[in-house]
This record gives structure tokens, sequence and C-alpha cells, in this order.
């Protein structure tokens, strides 16, 4: 892509509105614009790592045997009745009336909805297990939506939904969506570390939230050091559920916990070997067996020919809430610093020379041929002084700069510049090439 021909509004100065580092750097790097009160309009460079991170939350949940579907986000009322939260759940709901008086609201979460559809689609226990998902847009009306993308009232968020035949089949189905988790965290360049959690609203006996470190996060967490060691090197795959099971055994052995479930004689315990840190919550899984199922009337026929109530849990992972989390914990004082797997753009090409032939020539080949590779390439082609396209790369992220300059040139080589180390190396642009295309 030609920057000449993108929309990237980026801005000099941090808005005076935005709070925390995410969403100053979200304005600023023109990912987003506010349309309403914790409500955004995704612009292309922002979209572009929604677009990935939700690309990578999708093939970890399908490599775990989950089955996408999408449910609308308008839901009838009386799912809620049912189960006993309409009236339950609070003002964060948002609650609005159609044409015909019919009650309706803007869907925070699924559950009802998603066990109503299976009350109507299975029979049997031959039916089960199931883990159905959806990536859809959810809205909870925050009575003061601040911090941008972080605490919206609009998100973007993966839910799934377990159904088996009982607590043993539905605590793997929970074990495997646990290894999904620290995999698909893990692929984006990130250490998550999986906290005991109160489950609040859903409800339920177990549950864990799934949070990364950063200084700027919204609450504490307190955990034994094995969460800052290679445990993403461990994670299994999902082609046996014994292995999956003591994987998740051994890794719930290790203290982690949010500050609401703080267990004072376990971290009296640790000693020495207990970190404490502030976090922000990215993923929430919960086990909460037949509280929907039961209240909903899902029933199946048993092997044994009776009726049983199936068991349940819900996953939920903050796709847009992602974006803002990442920048929190990975940015410096000259902008975003993109993990690559994430990054709107692989590689950014800079010529420090407008318009000087050779220097032009050599950014054509090297966008050409990169893009012609697959790698995604983002070339500042404008009319604008070195220092103004330094800054702007430097505000975005990319992981690479390819910096083109005519003393360079002259040599026979270019400037790699890693963003998030600020090293840098001369290479000819064959090898700059062969670096990202082998």
């Amino acid at each position: 892509m030609r920057l000449s021909k993108y929309l990237l509004p980026v801005l000099r100065e941090d808005s005076g509105d935005a709070q925390i580092v995410s969403h100053r750097l979200m304005l600023r790097a023109g990912l987003v614009r506010q349309a309403a009160a914790g409500i955004y309009s995704w612009l292309p460079l922002g979209y572009r790592v929604l677009a990935k991170i939700e690309r990578i939350v999708r093939e970890e949940q399908d490599r775990a045997g989950a089955i996408q579907i999408l449910m609308p986000t308008i839901q009838p009322s009386d799912l809620w009745r049912e189960s006993g939260r309409y009236d339950a759940y609070g003002p964060e709901m948002l609650r609005i009336t159609d044409r015909h008086d019919r009650e309706l609201l803007y869907g925070p979460t699924c559950e009802e909805l998603v066990t109503s559809l299976v009350r109507g689609s299975i029979n049997s226990y031959r039916d089960l297990p199931l883990n159905l998902y959806h990536i859809q847009w959810k809205f909870r009306d925050e009575i003061r939506p601040r911090f941008g993308v972080m605490r919206g009232r609009e998100f973007l968020m993966k839910d799934a939904y377990s159904f088996d035949i009982d607590q043993e089949a539905a605590r793997r189905s929970y074990n495997r969506m646990y290894v999904a988790y620290l995999r698909t965290f893990a692929r984006m360049g990130l250490r998550a570390i999986p906290a005991q959690a109160d489950p609040g609203p859903i409800g339920g006996d177990m549950s864990h939230e799934f949070v990364i470190l950063a200084s700027s996060g919204e609450s504490d967490v307190f955990y034994h050091r094995h969460w800052e060691e290679g445990v993403a090197d461990a994670i299994p795959d999902f082609s046996d559920d014994d292995t999956i099971d003591r994987f998740v055994s051994e890794q719930t052995h290790y203290y982690a916990a949010t500050d609401e479930m703080r267990d004072d004689t376990r971290e009296a315990e640790l000693g020495d070997d207990l970190r404490t840190a502030r976090g922000i919550e990215v993923g929430h899984i919960f086990y909460f067996g037949d509280k929907y199922s039961g209240s909903m009337g899902l029933k199946a026929q048993g092997s044994d020919g009776g009726v049983f109530v199936p068991q349940m849990g819900s996953y939920g992972i903050g796709v847009s809430r992602l974006v803002g989390a990442v920048i929190e914990a990975c940015h410096d004082e000259n902008g975003i610093v993109w993990p690559e797997a994430i990054a709107p753009f692989r590689v950014g090409i800079i010529t420090v020379r407008a318009g000087h032939p050779e220097c032009d020539a050599a950014a054509e080949t090297l966008y050409a041929r990169l893009g012609e590779a697959g790698v995604d390439v983002l070339y500042d082609d404008r009319d604008e002084r070195g220092g103004a396209k330094f800054a702007t790369m430097d505000l975005i992220g990319l992981p690479w700069q390819v910096i083109i300059g005519p003393k360079g040139i002259e040599k026979g080589v270019v400037e790699l510049k890693n963003r998030a180390t600020g090293e840098r190396e001369e290479l000819p642009v064959d090898d700059v090439i062969a670096r990202f295309t082998k």
C-alpha cells in the first residue's frame, strides 16, 4: 500500500479526551475515530489489526474443535426472562422496544440465545459434545465509557459455548479452551497468565481470567514466577485430550489470581516465588454446569434411555479490546510497537529524500518484489521531509522499517531497522528481500 493513497489521519498532538496510552495512540496513529461515547469507527490501519487478531482467534477455536456460527446482535427479552437474568443483569444491558411493542435487547452476551438454539437442535447424547462460537459485536451501556476500546460500549467479541453430557466431559471441554486461549495469545506474541477469577454475573464454580501484564493495567494480579518463564513452549496441540488435561492440571498448580480471588495463605507459602503486577483482562472462561440449560429446559436422551440436562461452559475473548491491550503492553515514547503477527503491515519503506531518482527506484523495486511475495508493505511515498516520515513510521509501530537514502544507495545498501529494539543494519536490496521472503 502506498501511503499517499491511504487513509491514515495521524495527529501531531494527543487528544485531550484520551486518558490512557492505548486511547491516545489509537487516535494519534489513525486507528480509530469516535462516533459517539464508547462507540468507534475503525479506520483502515486499525481494521487491519482487528482482522489479524480475529483470524488468529478463529484459527485456534477451529483447531480446538469449536464450530463457528453467527447469532444476531438483537435478542428477544423472553429468553433472558427464562434464565432469570433479564432483571438481574442491570442497566448495562440496552433494552429496546420495536414497533409492535415487543421487548428486545442489544446482546451483551449470548448464553440464553445459544441455549435456545441448541434446545431446538439436539435430542440425544449422540449429538454431544458440542462447542459453538461466533465473533460478533456486543453492546454494554457503560455509565462512563472511557479508555477508548479498552472499555467501550460497543465491542467485538469472540464467545463460545460448550455443551456436554456430564461434568467430567464439560471440564474436558473447559480444558481444551484453556489451551486454545494460551495458544491464541502466544501466537500474538503475548504472555497471558490464566488467573483464578470471580465468575461475576455469568455464574459457575470455575473461572479463569486471562491477563497480559502492563504497567498501566486495570487491576492487580498475583502469580507464581512460573508464568514469567517459557510456558508457551510447552502448550500442547489438540490431538490428545489426556495430554491436555495433564497440562492444564500442571499449570493450574501454579498460583495466579486476580485481586478479588487472592489467597493470602498460598501467597505466604510462595515466598520469593510470588510476583505482583498490573494486568489487563483479554479473555475469560467459565464452567457453570446447568445454570442455563436447567433453567431453560434443555434436555436430551441419555445412553441409558433416561433424560439428562447438558452441562455448559462459556468462553470469551475481547477481540477489539485486545487491540488496546496490546498497545498498553507494547509501546514506547515514540508510539506503538506491534508484535509481528498482528501488525497492520510487516514492513514500512521510507525514502529519506523524495524525488531522488536512485532512491525512488530502489524503493519501487522493494515495494513491488515484497508485495509479489505476499509481504504486507506500507510505502511512504509522500513528498515529505525524512523526519516527518520517521515520526509517522515510529508512531504506527510497524515491526520493520527499510530506510533508503542517497548515501546508502551510493554504497549499494539500504538500512533495515527493528522497531522493537531500535537495532539497525545495512543490507543490499536483494538481501532485504530475501530476509522477508525466505
